[in-house]
C-alpha cells in the first residue's frame, strides 16, 4: 500500500538560472511519508534521471511502511527535478511569454539549478536537518552537489554509482541519444510537445546499453534456440524498453535532462574537484558497483579518497549501472554498516 503523499510547491519570483537564463517561477513536484517531519529523522532522496518523485513506485523494495526506509518511522522527501515531466516545471510546460510549450526554447538547467530547486523547497518545509542525503546515478549528482553547496545541512551522506564530474564517456553517450532525437523530424517541428517519440525511444535503447552489462545481457537475453538463424531476443528487448520510456516520458523533456547532465562538475569556480569535495562535511558513503561501464569504480573511489570521513563500497552484480535499483540486500547491508540513520 503507497504510504508517499504527492505535494506541489510553487516559487513565484524569478528563478535565476546559472546558464545565463531564468524561469518566470517554478512549481516542484515532490512526495512526502506526511506532512511534516514532527520530530523524525528526515531522509532526502534524489531519484534518477526518467524517475518520478515517489521512491515507492521505483526502489518498492527499499522504501515504504516496514521496509528499509520505512514510511512510518522517517520523514521521507523526494522531489521531481527542474525539466523533468512529472509535475515540475520543464520544456512540455506553456512559456508564459507565448502561451506555447517552450519545448527547445526552453532555457539550459544545470544540476546546481536542480539542487537550488531542492533547497527552496527544504526552506518552504522548514527541514533544518537531512539526517540522510542519498541518491543512485544522476541523483548522485544531485546529492555530492547539494552537500558541497550547504555543508552544514547534511548529516549522513550516500553517493551511488555517480561521479564529481561528468566523463567525456558519459558525454559521448549522452549526445548519441541528443542525436537519436534531432534525427526524429517531429521531434525537430516543435508543432507537438508530444513530439519525438521514435527519437526517445532509439535514445532509451542507446541509454540502456550504459545501464546494463554484457553478463547482463548473456543472461537475460541470449537465444534460448541454439540453432536459430538470427538473433531477436535482444532485439525484441530493446524495442519494449523504449516504447516503454515513450509511453510515459515527454521526449523534450529528456533532451534537457541530458544537457542538465552535462554541466554537471562540482570543481567549477571551486578550485576544482577535489577542492570542492574537501569541504564536504557529512559522514560519507560512496557506493559503487564492480560491472559499471557508465561509473567505473575508479569514479567513485575517487570521491571517497577527497571526501573527508567518507567510506568506499564496492558491491557485485551482473546488472551494470542498473544494480543501484535491483542490488537492495546489498545496499542495504552497507549503508548499515557504514552509516547512522
Amino acid at each position: 500500500m503507497a504510504s508517499m503523499i504527492q505535494r506541489f510547491f510553487n516559487y513565484k519570483d524569478t528563478f535565476d538560472l546559472e546558464g545565463g537564463g531564468f524561469l518566470p517561477g517554478v512549481d516542484v513536484c515532490y512526495y512526502t511519508s506526511g506532512m511534516d517531519p514532527g520530530g523524525k529523522k528526515v531522509v532526502w532522496i534524489c531519484h534518477a534521471l526518467t524517475a518520478n518523485a515517489n521512491p515507492e513506485e521505483w526502489w518498492p523494495d527499499l522504501v515504504g511502511p516496514g521496509k528499509y526506509f520505512d514510511t512510518e518511522k522517517y520523514f521521507i522527501i523526494c522531489a521531481n527535478i527542474l525539466t523533468s515531466c512529472y509535475g515540475t516545471t520543464g520544456p512540455q510546460d506553456a512559456n508564459p511569454a507565448t502561451g506555447k510549450p517552450y519545448l527547445l526554447d526552453f532555457p539550459l538547467v544545470s544540476i546546481r539549478d536542480m539542487v537550488k530547486a531542492h533547497e527552496l523547497l527544504r526552506r518552504h518545509l522548514g527541514v533544518a536537518q537531512v539526517d540522510l542525503l542519498i541518491g543512485g546515478s544522476s541523483g548522485g549528482f544531485q546529492a555530492v552537489e547539494w552537500a558541497i553547496s550547504n555543508p552544514p545541512l547534511i548529516k549522513n551522506l550516500c553517493l551511488i554509482c555517480c561521479n564529481a564530474r561528468i566523463s567525456a564517456w558519459g558525454t559521448a553517450f549522452n549526445e548519441s541519444q541528443r542525436m537519436a532525437l534531432q534525427a526524429d523530424e517531429s521531434f525537430m517541428a516543435q508543432t507537438d510537445a508530444a513530439g519525438g517519440k521514435n527519437g526517445l525511444e532509439c535514445a532509451r535503447s542507446i541509454a540502456l546499453l550504459t545501464y546494463r552489462s554484457y553478463e547482463g545481457y548473456a543472461k537475460t537475453q541470449s537465444e534460448e534456440d541454439e540453432n536459430c538463424l538470427l538473433a531477436k531476443k535482444a532485439c525484441s528487448y530493446q524495442q519494449h524498453q523504449g516504447r516503454k520510456l515513450s509511453s510515459r516520458f515527454n521526449a523534450y523533456a529528456y533532451y534537457y535532462l541530458t544537457l542538465g547532465l552535462d554541466t554537471h562538475n562540482v570543481g567549477r569556480g571551486r578550485g576544482g574537484v577535489e577542492k570542492a569535495l574537501s569541504g564536504i562535511t557529512a559522514n560519507t558513503l560512496c557506493i559503487a558497483i564492480d560491472s559499471d561501464m557508465l561509473f567505473p569504480v575508479c569514479e567513485i573511489e575517487m570521491m571517497a579518497n577527497h571526501i573527508p570521513n567518507a567510506a568506499l563500497e564496492v558491491i557485485s552484480s551482473a546488472f551494470g549501472h542498473d544494480g543501484f535499483l535491483l542490488e537492495y540486500a546489498q545496499l542495504v547491508e552497507a549503508i548499515d554498516d557504514k552509516l547512522n540513520i
